[in-house]
């Protein structure tokens, strides 16, 4: 099988959880099958690329990378208010990706194309041309015109969320007709498949969910409950939804948990902070990391994880990721959502301030809760949301998509 993964991002570093979706099904599907890489960098990306695979199972010649400027052009924001194509399409449509697609694809006869998402809806006509007349099947990571309807409800102005309003309604139509045209669809949550199947109920359609690591995270994980002493938010901190959850908590739930138990720190770890998180470092008791080279030894001196998310869709991997590595977590509704975890059990759910305070005063107070929400998060993660078995989850999908073209 031959098989060409076209995302609109590189798959390195793996430091947001697409990217790290991304990395673990590239992995699976080099594992049992011919695959090619083609993703989209920042120009900035593109002069430190690595020259290797970085893991996975391929030549460098089968990683295909293009540089793309212009993201959220002047032009583009006009264009995707006033046109029919939402800015969330127009911001990865690039001549030069184009070209790339259009060469690997004369080039090479795959027998399937995975598109990550509906931001690369414009090259499906490329695709749709190759010679080889390859399947596509779209690997949705969120609905994005749920999450942005859900960002206007949150939206730092009004123009903001006239804005985001009028992407989501383009975007609806857009993932109605991309529905229709792909041959086959991969979502993260139940709650997806039924958001998109509402679009086009009889669509070839299956969950994947978001997955984890397990014997990566369970390295280094254990540690005496004394040496726990920080409360921490993970994620890529120049991603809207955690931007606004991080500074929620640090500025409308920390200093409840900070007053109330001083010793605690509360610990951001994330890739490229923006101004608004970078600015909470001087709150007090508050640290803002930047980018690190390896999560775990956060993990490793944590209390609790935090998933405060007030904007979302797909799945967390944060909290994933937590449970792997033997930490409790504390997350909203909306932050655990898509995830088969049940409150009180798996984790505790917090939805307001003051909920969310007491919740980590709970773990902070009784060590024997702890202890068992940190066995079952791991307990959880090992049966359920193994990357190994999410893997060959999804190349059974390419698989019988195959065979239903061959009879």
């Amino acid at each position: 099988m031959r098989i060409l993964f076209f995302s609109p991002r590189i798959f390195w570093p793996a430091d947001s959880g697409a990217r790290i979706r991304d990395y673990y099904l590239l992995r699976a599907l080099a594992s049992r099958a011919s695959l090619t890489f083609l993703g989209i960098c920042q120009p900035q990306e593109f002069d430190s690329l690595p020259q290797s695979g970085n893991g996975l199972n391929l030549q460098p010649e089968a990683i295909r990378v293009v540089p793309q400027s212009g993201r959220y052009s002047a032009w583009n924001l006009v264009r995707g208010f006033v046109g029919p194509t939402p800015l969330s399409i127009l911001n990865y449509h690039d001549q030069r990706v184009a070209g790339e697609l259009r060469r690997l694809l004369q080039e090479h006869s795959f027998d399937i194309v995975q598109i990550e998402g509906i931001h690369l809806a414009g090259y499906l006509p490329v695709i749709r041309s190759a010679p080889s007349r390859p399947l596509v099947i779209c690997d949705w990571h969120d609905v994005e015109s749920d999450r942005m309807a859900r960002f206007s409800e949150h939206a730092p102005n009004r123009l903001q969320d006239i804005y985001a309003r009028r992407t989501s309604s383009l975007l609806r139509a857009a993932e109605q007709k991309f529905l229709m045209d792909c041959d086959a669809h991969v979502m993260v949550s139940d709650r997806d498949l039924q958001l998109l199947r509402g679009m086009v109920p009889q669509i070839n359609a299956q969950v994947i969910e978001n997955g984890v690591d397990v014997g990566f995270y369970a390295e280094q994980s254990d540690a005496a409950e004394n040496e726990r002493a920080s409360v921490v938010f993970v994620g890529s901190m120049d991603f809207h939804p955690n931007v606004d959850a991080a500074c929620y908590f640090g500025r409308e739930v920390w200093p409840k948990i900070h007053a109330a138990a001083p010793g605690l720190q509360f610990v951001i770890v994330g890739s490229r902070p923006v101004s608004a998180v970078r600015k909470l470092a001087q709150v007090p008791g508050v640290t803002v990391t930047g980018t690190v080279e390896d999560v775990r030894p956060y993990y490793r001196k944590a209390l609790v994880a935090v998933a405060p998310l007030r904007i979302a869709g797909g799945t967390r991997l944060k909290i994933l990721e937590a449970m792997a590595a033997g930490v409790p977590v504390v997350a909203s509704r909306i932050g655990a959502e898509g995830l088969e975890v049940q409150p009180g059990q798996d984790f505790l759910v917090a939805d307001t301030p003051d909920e969310i305070a007491a919740a980590v005063s709970r773990l902070h107070g009784s060590p024997a809760l702890w202890r068992q929400l940190s066995a079952r998060g791991r307990e959880l993660v090992a049966a359920r949301y193994d990357w190994a078995a999410l893997g060959e989850s999804l190349y059974r999908v390419h698989r019988d998509l195959l065979a239903q073209r061959h009879g």
